[in-house]
Order: C-alpha cells, then sequence, then structure tokens
C-alpha cells in the first residue's frame, strides 16, 4: 500500500520535492489556480503558512488548469503572480493534472484515500485541499468553499497530534 512518502512533486524552479523529505509533519494540500473566484485564498493560505510552519506545518500548493482554464500560464508567470498579489512564500509545484487518466499519481492516491462528496473520487474545482496527519495519513478533504482560515482548527488538532 502506498503513503504520501512514496510520492514526489517538481517545485516551480524545478528542482524535486520527495515528500518523504516532510515525514513527521503536518501537510496542507491544495491545487490552485491564478484566475479562479477562489483565487483569494492564497492569501489565507499564506496567513496559516506564516501561522503554524514552526509548528510543523507544510503548506504545499499545486496549480492546475483543468477548471475552465483558470491557470494557463507558465509555471513562471504562476509564480510570478502568487508571489507579487498573495506574497506567496509556502512551496509551489510545476503545474500538473489532478483528474482523468494523466492525473499526477499524487492526486490519484489523495482521491482514492479521501473521495469527496457521495463517494466521489474526482477533483470538482480548484482549491480543494487534503489535510495529511504527521503519520501521512489523509486526515480530511475540503470543499473549495473551504476557506482556509476556516479549517484553523482542524490544523491545530493535527499539529498537536503526537
Amino acid at each position: 500500500m502506498k503513503s504520501i512518502y512514496d510520492f514526489d512533486a517538481i517545485q516551480m524552479n524545478g528542482q524535486p520535492l520527495a515528500l518523504a523529505s516532510l515525514r513527521g509533519q503536518v501537510m496542507l494540500i491544495v491545487n490552485t489556480a491564478s484566475a479562479c473566484g477562489f483565487t483569494p485564498q492564497f492569501g489565507g493560505l499564506e496567513k496559516i503558512h506564516q501561522a503554524y510552519k514552526d509548528q510543523g506545518l507544510a503548506v504545499l500548493g499545486f496549480p492546475c488548469n483543468q477548471f475552465g482554464s483558470q491557470d494557463p500560464g507558465s509555471n513562471e508567470s504562476i509564480a510570478s503572480f502568487c508571489q507579487l498579489n498573495y506574497g506567496v512564500s509556502f512551496p509551489m509545484m510545476e503545474k500538473i493534472k489532478v483528474n482523468g487518466p494523466e492525473a499526477h499519481p499524487l492526486y490519484q492516491w489523495l482521491c482514492a484515500e479521501a473521495p469527496g462528496l457521495l463517494g466521489s473520487k474526482a477533483i470538482k474545482w480548484n482549491f480543494t485541499k487534503f489535510l495529511i496527519g504527521r503519520d501521512g495519513r489523509v486526515l480530511k478533504r475540503y470543499a473549495p468553499m473551504d476557506k482556509p482560515e476556516n479549517i484553523r482548527k482542524d490544523i491545530e488538532v493535527a499539529l498537536s497530534a503526537a
């Protein structure tokens, strides 16, 4: 059986990130978009990152252009947009697909581990969030309309777990 630690991602700067390097941390994994009604959530994600990074939270953004073509730019333009408009300092990965046969293996695993409403395995829209516990297990899946500030309590509980 696979775990979160079996996956790698490529950061915006082209450097690989082995999720095994985050073992023991709480992770918040989010598929993002730069031109979506939920895009202002970047601000909330950055606030959570700043508030909890020293306690062991890793926020990881995965841009995706599969929903309404709302992130058509290059990795460089996406990174610039996130930094300039929202001060994003948490790791942003290269643009990926989150649904379908070309979905990133991490997202295939996340969707299998934490199905959405009515057991759906697909990601429905940008800014779907997955909270991963210190043990590498998916604790919860959040819908795009769940604002980052509204999941702080779940993050604090996850961070307090041994």
